[in-house]
């Protein structure tokens, strides 16, 4: 695995819908200081921004469009030219697809970087089901629970602020199926990409948030900070 130019460390991470990338990502980032760059929110700020990329965008979004991939890269790439992404960076959404991952490595090269690691998140996927299914959220000041694993003292009702829980659109076991479906066949051709390169780091999503950080700290050294 080459080391990046230009010091700092480079990572991307994957993982399906209900896995814990961004429990792990939140603190991946606050450990390390890397800079955490979501596509999700990276679109959002553009458009709320009004940049002329971000108006470009927000058009396509408005007409139900997929954003091109085209588009994606040159917002990353403006994204990855600023100065708190320097010391290095963590991926978040982004590629998702091994176009998109071609498109990332023209971006590095331009800049003279590369990858240090890409880290995936593996949880089986009846296990995922059960995860999305059982969670209810907090439409006021977003508090996340679960039926059985995290539940509010009193049913249905958060305990942060006491509004009513109730189950997002996206977590049904019907739509779940088809982001799983779809994540299978955009990202099997990705992940085995950057495993015949070298650079993948397999982390079993079982157990604890804490258990799963470490088993990631252990396949990127120097990630504990």
């Amino acid at each position: 695995m080459a080391a990046a130019q230009g010091g700092g460390t480079r990572l991307v991470l994957l993982g399906a819908p209900g896995v814990g990338k961004g429990t792990q990502a939140a603190e991946i980032t606050r450990r390390t200081g890397l800079a955490h760059i979501s596509t999700g929110d990276l679109l959002r700020s553009a458009i709320r921004d009004a940049t002329p990329l971000g108006r470009k965008v927000g058009a396509i979004v408005e007409r139900g469009e997929l954003v091109p991939d085209a588009l994606v890269g040159d917002l990353m790439e403006e994204r990855l030219s600023r100065p708190d992404a320097t010391d290095g960076f963590l991926l978040d959404g982004f590629p998702r697809t091994v176009a998109q991952a071609d498109l990332l490595d023209r971006i590095l090269a331009r800049r003279g970087q590369g990858l240090d690691r890409v880290i995936s998140i593996e949880v089986a996927e009846p296990e995922i089901l059960d995860r999305l299914t059982g969670r209810r959220s907090c439409n006021r000041c977003g508090a996340v629970y679960h039926v059985r694993y995290n539940r509010p003292r009193a049913e249905g009702v958060c305990d942060r602020c006491g509004a009513e829980l109730r189950q997002r659109s996206d977590d049904t076991e019907t739509v779940i199926a088809e982001r799983l479906r779809a994540y299978r066949e955009q990202t099997a051709p990705l992940i085995l990409r950057y495993q015949t390169a070298g650079l993948l780091a397999a982390v079993d999503g079982r157990g604890t948030p804490a258990d799963v950080f470490e088993r990631i700290a252990a396949a990127v050294p120097g990630l504990r900070g």
